[in-house]
């Protein structure tokens, strides 16, 4: 957890800004494009081509998340476990897990099937909006714990 008491005004509220857009957008059912808005700036984007392919903005990613969160109904966050603030800046390295037991992942049935995985988020925030959300995310431990197709973790293909 960052100390509060080292950081100005404005990191707070970016600190705050980042951890409301993270809590939106891991709480299944409420993650959202809609749900998101009101938090980032209007040509906000986001970065992660291996994380959540052709996703390009703050809201595309909270609607693809909450598409993944179908999947895992029950996905929460275990821990904060590194939090770094410093002017525009917002780093969390996190830890998450969620039981596939939603919906079908593509054509496969839930499996019942328990994961807790690792990821980090940089955000970067002017005048009160999100900008910038970039995601580091290695999905493959995850798959590999629920029994998903790891060739989708795949970045490149030879097609």
């Amino acid at each position: 957890m960052a100390d509060m008491s080292a950081l100005t005004d404005q990191e707070k509220a970016n600190l705050e800004l980042a951890h409301e857009y993270m809590r939106i957008a891991y709480t299944p059912g409420e993650a959202s494009a809609d749900a998101v808005k009101h938090l980032c700036a209007e040509k906000n984007k986001f970065v992660g081509p291996t994380t959540f392919p052709g996703v390009e903005t703050l809201e595309e990613y909270a609607d693809a998340h909450g598409e993944l969160m179908e999947q895992l109904n029950d996905l929460h966050f275990v821990s904060f476990d590194i939090e770094v603030v410093q002017d525009d800046r917002v780093v969390f390295r996190y830890t998450a897990e969620g039981t596939h037991k939603g919906a079908p992942h593509g054509d496969l049935p839930p499996t019942g099937k328990k994961a807790t995985w690792t990821a980090c988020a940089l955000f970067r925030a002017e005048n009160g909006k999100l900008v910038e959300f970039v995601k580091e995310w290695n999905k493959l431990p995850m798959f590999e714990q629920l029994g998903w197709p790891t060739e989708e973790c795949l970045t490149y293909t030879d097609k």
